[in-house]
């Protein structure tokens, strides 16, 4: 039985720090990709032969020195931390049930939107913005046909990420993450049916035999390596690839909220198997046969190492709400990023190794900066397209069907505002402009708004209501 007091709990503030550090490491990893020309890319050439590379000068190439050369090696393996993110994906999704059975239709459209809305944000207020610096420094300039296809994601949908890639590289998680988001439903169902273990063994065994295939049959290759091979990375970019590590979030999650699991573990404990778990998923990142098992062991022993970490610094309880702040804005700092860095680096650093590292901490402000301007500007994109939307409806609309209404709401009645449960109905106004409506005083017991009719819905509406969640979706 799922402990409801557990399942409540405020978010979880080193969680949230494993977001955003996660996110930052992101941003680290793409600038010294680019800055460097992509000089360095795990290969399946051996531990031996990877470790030489990493503290070699590249030939031709800006050599930085050895002791900087050493200190960027964890930015080359940030990569690592999009594993983490499906990981804490798994686990956020289950706590923002709440312990309640799932409506499955409202948890969908919630959490479609939750992904859709934000990268929405970031695309329609970007491709303005890259337009206009691209004019004014004679740079690249999105096509009109990567334009369309990345305002109107996902009516072109592919898991490859192809179209978005045009746009901003890292966008190719943005299916994946939707991906796992429509089947979350079909998988708590197993996981309720079948138990936490039958079903992490079976996702296991799926995850581990479909990785086999796309690396022995379909000639694939992880997401972070660089090699030719006739289908590239494409096999290891939908959801079975990364099954398993979400469905152990899940699991987690669960024994969380039923108040024991490795969330409660002790440092000492969580670093005896984090450490290596991770040592031996960092040697596996570097063979092809390793290839097969690196994402069951990298997420786990990093995500554990980051537990530690993360959740010392939680707690200090003014860290803690900075850690919860940050962590709320670190989707929209994922999907700005490369955006900051590829304009940063291609037209203002250039190859000046410098000026480079002097700029590293003012593109992780920046985009900090934008991701918060983007997550504001959210609520009032949505708003206004809702509108925009409502008034073609009613334009659109045959007067009869207008004067024809199968609900009303009245005074003390429960309702659904904006997805959520909660509010009651405290006065209705009747209002006449061109047909009649109904203004409405709604309260949720800490504040009170006014609002359309045509913005509430009936309470019984929804089979199981409070599944909207404190957690984040996905970052």
């Amino acid at each position: 039985m799922v402990d409801l007091k557990m399942a409540r709990s405020p978010r979880l503030a080193w969680l949230e720090g494993i977001r955003i550090l996660a996110a930052v490491l992101l941003l680290l990893y793409h600038a010294q990709l680019l800055f460097t020309g992509y000089a360095y890319t795990p290969q399946p050439t051996g531990l031996a032969n990877n470790l030489r590379q990493l503290v070699t000068p590249v030939d031709g190439g800006i050599d930085p020195g050895m002791f900087l050369r050493l200190l960027g090696i964890p930015a080359w393996f940030g990569f690592q931390f999009v594993d983490v993110f499906v990981l804490i994906s798994g686990f956020s999704l289950v706590l923002s049930l709440r312990g309640k059975p799932i409506a499955v239709g409202n948890f969908l459209k919630r959490r479609v939107l939750r992904i859709l809305w934000p990268y929405w944000t970031v695309a329609w207020l970007s491709y303005p913005a890259l337009w206009a610096i691209g004019v004014a420094t004679h740079s690249y300039i999105p096509s009109l046909w990567h334009i369309f296809a990345g305002v109107t994601f996902p009516l072109l949908f592919d898991y490859s990420g192809e179209l978005l890639l045009a746009t901003s590289g890292p966008w190719w998680f943005v299916p994946l993450i939707l991906s796992f988001a429509l089947i979350f439903p079909f998988l708590w169902h197993l996981l309720q049916r079948w138990g936490s273990a039958n079903l992490l063994l079976i996702s296991t065994l799926l995850t581990v035999g479909y990785r086999a295939l796309a690396i022995y049959k379909f000639d694939g290759h992880p997401t972070y390596v660089i090699l030719d091979t006739p289908t590239d990375w494409h096999p290891f970019l939908i959801f079975l690839s990364k099954l398993s590590t979400f469905v152990l979030g899940m699991v987690v999650a669960q024994l969380y909220a039923q108040g024991k699991g490795p969330i409660f573990w002790n440092a000492q404990r969580a670093l005896a198997l984090g450490i290596p778990l991770y040592a031996l998923g960092f040697v596996c990142q570097f063979y092809r046969a390793g290839w097969v098992f690196v994402d069951l062991l990298l997420p786990v022993g990093l995500t554990l190492c980051c537990m530690v970490l993360l959740r010392a610094l939680a707690q200090l309880r003014p860290l803690a709400s900075v850690l919860v702040w940050l962590g709320a804005h670190s989707y929209s700092f994922f999907l700005i990023h490369n955006f900051v860095v590829d304009r940063t680096i291609r037209l203002v650093v250039q190859d000046d190794l410098a000026l480079y590292y002097w700029l590293l901490p003012v593109m992780v402000v920046g985009t900090l900066i934008l991701a918060v301007l983007a997550d504001y500007a959210s609520p009032f994109l949505q708003r206004l397209v809702g509108a925009l939307l409502r008034d073609l409806d009613y334009v659109l609309m045959p007067a009869t069907v207008r004067q024809r209404r199968s609900w009303s709401p009245r005074m003390g009645e429960a309702v659904v505002y904006q997805s959520r449960v909660g509010w009651t109905v405290l006065k209705v106004e009747k209002l006449l402009d061109e047909r009649e409506f109904f203004l409405c005083q709604i309260s949720d017991g800490h504040r009170s708004l006014w609002v359309n009719e045509d913005d509430l819905e009936p309470a019984v509406k929804l089979s199981q209501p409070g599944e909207v969640s404190n957690h984040s979706a996905f970052f």
